[in-house]
């Protein structure tokens, strides 16, 4: 059975920093591209940011600079490092595993930037 735990949402000030986390089991970690998407209050599921299994990471144009994407193969978890919060990052993060046909996702954290 596929598991993706997310951890490490709250609540936070504009402009400071979250790390989340995504415990994965019941994959082959290092084989899967993992990513992290969110979708905030009225708006539609959006990608943030994808690690592929070769380690390749890209990101969404509103995150660059600001966020970072990254794995520990050996705990099999993915990270996400969330620096310069703004509110628009307000949004439930999902994290995602990724290797055709398979797609599966986690239940979400809630990240709220906010003063």
């Amino acid at each position: 059975q596929v598991q993706l735990v997310e951890s490490g949402g709250g609540l936070v000030q504009p402009g400071g920093s979250l790390r989340l986390a995504c415990a994965a089991s019941g994959i082959m970690f290092s084989t899967y591209a993992m990513a992290w998407y969110r979708q905030g209050p009225g708006k539609q599921r959006e990608l943030v940011a994808r690690i592929s299994s070769g380690g390749i990471t890209n990101y969404a144009d509103p995150v660059k600079g600001r966020f970072t994407i990254s794995r520990d193969i050996a705990k099999n978890t993915v990270y996400l490092q969330m620096n310069s919060l703004k509110p628009e990052d307000t949004a439930v993060y999902y994290c995602t595993a990724q290797r055709a046909p398979n797609y599966y996702w986690g239940q979400g954290t809630q990240v709220t930037v906010s003063s």
